[in-house]
């Protein structure tokens, strides 16, 4: 059997890791070697910060997207749409409104209308 060794410490500081070693580990003495085998292979120290949380990088993330968002809906109604809009007027035609044409009246072309004729047969036929 393993022998145990006392360590002192404050009173709110234990309470604090019993609760945190019952959380997560099956005794305390594995919760306190796993604790210092993380920063023995990680080769940092308990004191530094690791960076930026998970919460901090999504609201800068969400910060970020919101910008692009607002940039591209900018773009989009001051560059794309009035662009568009001038190219499908190029692209569209109207069909042409026929107009009757203008010509010059060919009167020696007309050939007037016959009012009264003599009759070729006798038989009353033209």
């Amino acid at each position: 059997m393993d022998t145990f060794i006392g360590i002192r410490f404050k009173k709110e500081t234990a309470k604090r890791f019993q609760q945190f070693s019952r959380t997560h580990f099956k005794s305390h003495t594995e919760a306190m070697a796993v604790m210092l085998d993380f920063f023995f292979y990680n080769e940092i120290s308990p004191r530094e910060k690791l960076g930026p949380t998970g919460r901090t990088i999504e609201a800068n993330l969400k910060k970020r997207i919101n910008a692009v968002i607002a940039i591209m809906r900018d773009m989009e109604k001051t560059q794309t749409k009035p662009t568009v809009a001038m190219i499908e007027s190029l692209f569209q035609t109207e069909a042409p409104t026929k107009k009757p044409l203008i010509l010059e009246k060919k009167y020696a072309e007309e050939k007037p209308k016959i009012r009264f004729q003599e009759k070729k047969n006798r038989n009353n036929e033209l």
